[in-house]
């Protein structure tokens, strides 16, 4: 080992990222509620878009993504020149922390917050901060009081994930008009589409010079595995992080097919009620057989037991039964489990097995 080549400060602080599990040794056919990932797949006009776009793959893609932030644009009422467009929102981040933050700044996110807040802050060389929730919720005024002038980024991501919860507009207001100056909010959106007439906070960037949305394909538009993902902010600072983006970072498959699923909005409707019906079923299910959980306003509910034990133990369970769910301990919250809200048949198995975990008949 060469003891003079080493990497930047921070990145060997980076506990690697791991994503939701996806089989059970020795079990087969079993059933994935770990990655909130829609349980009915794309739409069929992206399907179709994308078994199209393999006339395409020996085409360079567009580097300006000006089709897809075009319908991106149109879809949600936005300015397109202001959209950026990623791999997956994970890139945006890792954008926006590449741009203004690094050694002897602070980027803060809340205690329950994306373990890619931390990661990315990282991996700049900028400093984590951590700031204390309020019942597995965004206290606006702890992270007021965690601001400083090394403060570069504030990321609170709503609803938040592992834990369902969300706060109001007017709470996300309040927290950006009292920021540092130098400091960018960022609102993580994720899950937006889970949350009827909710714009994810586009209004408030549209209002102010100090706010960043980011958004994903990932979760409702069910197309997880192409990985792509969009940000929304002040042109200032959509130009700047345009600067570090890579020119061919989606390629046409992509940009075609989030194109398509974005243009088709009755599926995204229909895919959020049907969250809204299941999740509502699945959380007073649990909660009937004595396993609370917060009122989630995404695709998953963040199960509450009595201690790490049980929860560990009730994991280990639903495991042995074919169900996986995520264990969220690196999250700091040891005694809870996430579960996604599947189809109705998956919903209704892993509340009998939790059920009978619990021994209730």
């Amino acid at each position: 080992m060469n003891d003079q080549i080493r990497p930047q400060p921070g990145i060997l602080e980076i506990a690697l990222y791991e994503g939701g599990k996806a089989s059970v040794a020795g079990v087969s056919n079993v059933v994935k509620l770990s990655s909130n990932e829609n349980p009915f797949g794309c739409s069929d006009k992206a399907r179709d878009a994308f078994q199209r776009s393999v006339h395409q793959i020996h085409r360079y893609p567009s580097t300006d993504h000006a089709a897809l932030r075009g319908a991106i644009a149109e879809v949600h009422g936005l300015d397109p020149a202001r959209v950026i467009c990623g791999v997956g929102s994970d890139e945006i981040i890792t954008f926006l922390c590449q741009a203004y933050a690094g050694p002897k700044d602070e980027v803060v996110f809340t205690e329950h917050g994306f373990l890619m807040y931390r990661i990315s802050a990282l991996a700049v060389g900028a400093t984590p901060v951590e700031v204390a929730e309020r019942e597995r919720t965004t206290d606006v005024d702890a992270i007021l009081r965690a601001c400083n002038r090394r403060t570069r980024l504030v990321f609170i991501a709503n609803p938040n994930n592992p834990t369902g919860t969300m706060i109001s507009l007017a709470e996300i207001e309040r927290l950006a008009a009292g920021l540092p100056p130098q400091a960018i909010l960022v609102l993580d959106g994720a899950y937006a589409e889970f949350v009827e007439d909710y714009d994810g906070g586009a209004s408030l960037v549209e209002a102010r010079t100090n706010v960043v949305m980011t958004r994903t394909f990932s979760k409702i538009y069910g197309l997880g595995g192409l990985r792509i993902g969009w940000g929304y902010g002040p042109k200032a600072i959509i130009d700047v992080l345009n600067r570090i983006r890579g020119p061919f970072n989606l390629g046409n498959t992509q940009q075609d097919v989030g194109e398509a699923a974005v243009r088709d909005q009755d599926w995204v409707a229909r895919c959020r009620a049907e969250n809204t019906r299941m999740r509502h079923w699945l959380a007073q299910a649990l909660a009937e057989i004595g396993v609370p959980s917060d009122t989630s306003a995404a695709n998953f509910i963040l199960a509450r037991f009595a201690s790490p034990d049980e929860a560990e133990a009730c994991d280990a369970f639903l495991q042995a039964q074919g169900l996986i769910v995520r264990r969220v301990g690196n999250y700091k919250l040891p005694h809870c489990l996430r579960i996604t809200v599947g189809d109705e048949a998956s919903c209704r198995r892993v509340a009998h097995a939790i059920g009978q975990f619990k021994g209730v008949k």
